[in-house]
């Protein structure tokens, strides 16, 4: 297995920067990872490592607004005052093309994890036609009463001070709320793993746990009042496979609850093919909580049954 990283030009001035990790025979399929809020695609190392170790690419791009894709730390969080979840979309489907670039004839599955998930279930509507499948991590069908509640507040507070704010609603709504249900706690963030050096790894990382711009937030809740409309949903390939990872004590997703909606959503919407894998107990970031090992494996079975029949790339270039 090798890694690298490389920088893409998505466009509109804008480059990502996109981890690579490579098996050291042709791959015989891709997964293409689109992180959560306030993390960036260098944390799907371990992921990257195992899938590689297996035969799959994987690549995982600093999304706008995250990661080594900004051109100083002062842009974390904040991708544009208008039009930032779309600019994210095409970022996605930039890279998606890359891929698609460098090995041509290969299966390729999107996964996406939180606020990477809502971007994913938006592109599967424009894009599904192009993939072989969609993991889902720390996803829902309808983010809840305070959805509506929180969007509110937020655009209130964008009015006020501007979209360009670091929201401190939003942070409050969301993070602050879900990490005082595992009372008593140790850090801010107590609510991402069960496990604490995972948690501390977090803390200690500069490119995670920023506070994200008002602009980001008020468009990410927004998208979430669209994502469930039946009219949008029947555009997806009936016929593509979906699987949902979801632990059961996940405050952003409402756990089991969060988790059978977006099931019976893809199921009503005439899917064929939706796998939904609970863990129990486990909390937002099920790659880095301490059943990781369960849930890569179970990817992993998923990824072979599904793309059993891709072939090796052997024309792809570096």
């Amino acid at each position: 297995m090798h890694c690298h990283q490389f920088q893409l030009d998505q466009g509109e001035g804008r480059l990502a920067c996109v981890h690579a990790w490579l098996p050291d025979s042709a791959p015989r399929a891709v997964l293409q990872v689109v992180h959560g809020m306030a993390e960036h695609g260098g944390r799907y190392a371990r992921l990257g490592a195992a899938l590689a170790a297996a035969g799959y690419a994987v690549y995982a791009q600093d999304l706008p607004g995250h990661g080594r894709s900004v051109r100083s730390t002062d842009e974390l969080g904040h991708v544009a005052d208008h039009g930032g979840w779309a600019i994210t979309l095409r970022a996605i489907e930039a890279v998606r093309m890359e891929i698609a670039r460098r090995h041509p004839h290969l299966p390729l599955v999107v996964f996406g994890h939180s606020r990477g998930s809502f971007l994913v279930q938006d592109y599967l509507v424009a894009h599904g036609e192009n993939l072989s499948g969609a993991v889902l991590s720390a996803s829902c069908a309808d983010m809840g009463p305070l959805r509506a509640i929180g969007l509110a507040l937020v655009r209130l507070e964008a009015w006020c001070f501007g979209r360009h704010r670091r929201s401190v609603v939003g942070e409050r709504l969301a993070f602050k709320d879900f990490n005082r249900r595992f009372r008593p706690t140790r850090t801010d963030f107590d609510w991402l793993s069960r496990d604490a050096a995972e948690v501390d790894r977090y803390v200690r990382d500069p490119l995670c746990g920023f506070r994200c711009s008002t602009a980001m937030w008020i468009e990410l809740l927004e998208a979430g009042a669209q994502l469930a409309d039946p009219q949008r949903l029947c555009r997806i390939p009936k016929s593509l496979p979906v699987l949902l990872l979801n632990g059961t004590r996940d405050p952003a997703c409402r756990g089991e609850t969060g988790a059978r909606g977006l099931e019976a959503m893809y199921r009503s919407a005439g899917l064929t093919d939706v796998t939904l894998r609970l863990y129990t107990d486990a909390r937002h970031e099920l790659l880095n909580d301490t059943c990781r090992d369960e849930v890569m494996s179970d990817l992993r079975t998923w990824l072979d049954t599904r793309l059993g029949g891709g072939h090796a790339d052997r024309g792809a270039p570096p």
